[in-house]
């Protein structure tokens, strides 16, 4: 089995004996895998969307421009982006919630759109959406195992005084 790990901003697609492996805090993984095939890949956005002044450009780091890389892949193994399922995973609140004000906790704006975007893009493109981890407050670790479309997730929350206290 080879393992191979997807940093922020990069995506893989292929089939075989493969394992992709990435952590997300903010950011989401979208996973699309083929059950019969048995290809996929992962692509593992840090914003929904490029600024409107992007300049150097890294087009993965986008949900929008990582979708559509993404889907070329899968058009390019002659595959028909439907029939791949889609897994979505991360947009996780990272920084505890003292420095939001005295009132309450609030999620920040990227976690909130990274995680519309992923719902958006996997509707867009058609593919059936068979599970998602999502929000919360912390960080995931990502497995996503190729041969068996199989995704494992360890959840590790940050803990945070102040919604403690009100959600008691």
């Amino acid at each position: 089995m080879q393992d191979i790990h997807i940093h922020s901003g990069g995506l893989w697609f292929g089939s075989g004996l493969v394992r992709l492996r990435t952590l997300l805090g903010s950011c989401v993984a979208i996973t699309l895998w083929h059950p019969r095939l048995r290809v996929g890949g992962l692509c593992h956005f840090i914003t929904a969307r490029a600024p409107v002044s992007k300049g150097k450009a890294c087009n993965g780091c986008y949900g929008d421009s990582a979708m559509a890389m993404l889907q070329e892949a899968i058009i390019a193994a002659g595959l028909v982006p439907r029939q791949l399922e889609a897994k979505l995973f991360g947009g996780g609140q990272m920084f505890v919630c003292e420095e939001r004000g005295p009132k309450r906790c609030l999620p920040n704006r990227v976690q909130v759109s990274n995680i519309a975007m992923g719902r958006a893009l996997v509707r867009r493109y058609g593919h059936p959406l068979v599970a998602e981890h999502l929000g919360g407050r912390g960080h995931r670790s990502l497995v996503f195992d190729l041969s068996t479309g199989l995704a494992w997730i360890k959840h590790t929350p940050i803990n945070c005084s102040r919604c403690e206290a009100e959600a008691a």
